[in-house]
């Protein structure tokens, strides 16, 4: 599985898609539906005196910052989507009461409703407003769009959360006031977006901002048995390829996602899970280290795997077999070690809606039977696959780990694919390289599919990994780093 070269990285396009909302409209105002009247002042251009740049949050999930062409000049903040969030510290809300809430936004889709919810203290906190989205005629046609809440007064942090009824990207925001004056805000330093060229913060950053430190002591004692182990001969004439994997069938479906909506059940589209039987909204590294069961072997894996479910016909189409194969894409597959206990990996894009015709890069393919390219879905997205091939999905992980983070904000930048053979400066840590090998026992038809979080360029993976310690660091140090293939028990 491991002697293809790691996928290409493409950069996000923004596709925002809401619905015209101009007049009056019904919100939940603190959980109480509440008619507001909204106004859309296209001449309100400057940005209002003590106004929060949007683009000086302290915390975020999703977002990312570009040129702006609003007056002013300067960054706004795109590329957001439902269940994104923009967090603002110390912000000034005034006396407690009725308030007002503006935001200078940008849309440019316009068949679905959407909304931004202004709240305090949480992601789940008091409303103090939601502002309807609506289309702007364009991502850089700025307005200012205000409506009526209530404010608890005082100095809190202000997060934005996005809301919309569809998967892709919607709105772009520059700047919002909150209360009977204009709020007033003194934000930690602008946040840029980390990517891979960028340095990620210190493994001293607190998780609420969604960097998720990995405990030093813990990793340094996990790396030190990995370290002094002493690896079993390889029989002469073994297969060298360096690999080994655990063979997986689906387990179970929930509208959930522990990694991008931790404790939040029913927020995210609807997940296929394989592997560990427990996981919910609400799964820990340490809910699955204490392990129920699992639809995975060998069963020292806890991991949990999930994809977006596959509908055939607006019917489910669940995972016939997932065999997650580890192995390795350095040139010195030697240097790689076990990645540490409760790193959360996310490859693919579920916010990618593209057209995904015959030959397209990460598409869905036939196999065990003609290959694909001869029959194509009528929106030409999907395979059919005849004379009894099915349909099948490759997705390969991230292999490079900066050494500090568990997790990161938008889930990736606290690692990165490898290039020429070897790992980045900033992500030094030669971890093993995942790739999710899918099979559906589905072979399509002129119809297609769909999938949950969209179109078949949507197509993402998550992994949450909860492998006993000394399982995985037999199986890297006999396997990977001896270039040599192993089947599900580790054994050669």
């Amino acid at each position: 599985m491991f002697h293809r070269s790691p996928p290409s990285r493409r950069p996000r396009k923004r596709k925002s898609r809401i619905a015209t909302m101009i007049g009056v409209a019904a919100v939940l105002v603190a959980g109480v539906p509440t008619m507001i009247a909204l106004t859309q002042s296209a001449n309100a251009s400057s940005v209002p005196a003590g106004a929060v740049k949007a683009s000086q949050y302290a915390a975020q999930r999703g977002a990312a910052l570009e040129a702006t062409s609003d007056d002013g000049g300067g960054q706004d903040v795109g590329w957001l989507s439902n269940g994104d969030w923009l967090r603002y510290d110390n912000v000034n809300l005034g006396a407690a009461g009725p308030a007002s809430a503006s935001l200078r936004l940008a849309a440019a889709y316009a068949d679905r409703p959407g909304s931004v919810e202004l709240r305090a203290d949480s992601l789940t906190g008091a409303v103090i407003a939601a502002v309807p989205v609506a289309s702007t005629g364009g991502n850089q046609s700025w307005k200012t769009v205000t409506s009526s809440g209530a404010s608890p007064g005082g100095t809190h942090s202000v997060f934005l959360v996005l809301r919309s009824s569809q998967p892709m990207d919607f709105v772009n925001l520059n700047w919002f006031t909150i209360g009977g004056a204009p709020a007033s805000s003194t934000p930690a330093s602008p946040s840029p977006t980390v990517t891979a060229s960028s340095p990620a913060p210190s493994a001293s950053t607190s998780s609420d901002t969604g960097w998720i430190p990995v405990d030093q002591a813990r990793w340094a004692a996990q790396l030190a048995a990995f370290e002094a182990r002493t690896p079993r001969p390889v029989p002469a004439g073994h297969n060298k390829n360096a690999e080994f994997n655990a063979t997986c069938t689906y387990s179970h479906m929930k509208p959930d996602d522990p990694i991008v909506f931790p404790n939040m059940p029913g927020a995210s589209h609807m997940h296929s899970f394989i592997g560990n039987d427990i996981t919910s909204a609400s799964t820990t590294a340490d809910d699955l280290m204490k392990f129920t069961s699992s639809s995975c072997q060998p069963a020292e894996d806890h991991s949990a795997y999930w994809v977006p479910t596959l509908y055939e016909h607006g019917q489910p189409v669940q995972p016939g077999s997932v065999v997650v194969y580890y192995g390795s894409l350095e040139t010195d597959k030697s240097l790689t070690v076990p990645m540490p206990a409760g790193l959360r990996l996310i490859a693919g894009d579920a916010k990618k809606q593209i057209p995904t015709p015959q030959g397209a890069v990460n598409a869905f393919y036939c196999a065990g039977g003609p290959q694909d390219g001869a029959t194509r879905s009528t929106d030409g997205n999907w395979p059919v696959c005849g004379d009894g091939g099915t349909l099948h999905f490759t997705l390969r992980f991230p292999d490079c780990w900066d050494g500090k983070h568990l997790d990161s904000p938008g889930h990736k930048s606290h690692v990165s694919f490898g290039a020429g053979g070897t790992c980045p400066a900033a992500f030094p840590v030669p971890i093993p390289a995942v790739t999710f090998s899918i099979s559906y026992p589905t072979s399509g038809s002129a119809d297609g599919f769909t999938l949950s979080s969209g179109m078949a360029s949507s197509m993402h993976g998550d992994a949450f990994f909860g492998w006993e310690d000394d399982a995985m660091a037999q199986r890297v140090k006999d396997c990977v780093d001896q270039v040599a293939q192993c089947n599900t028990a580790g054994q050669f």
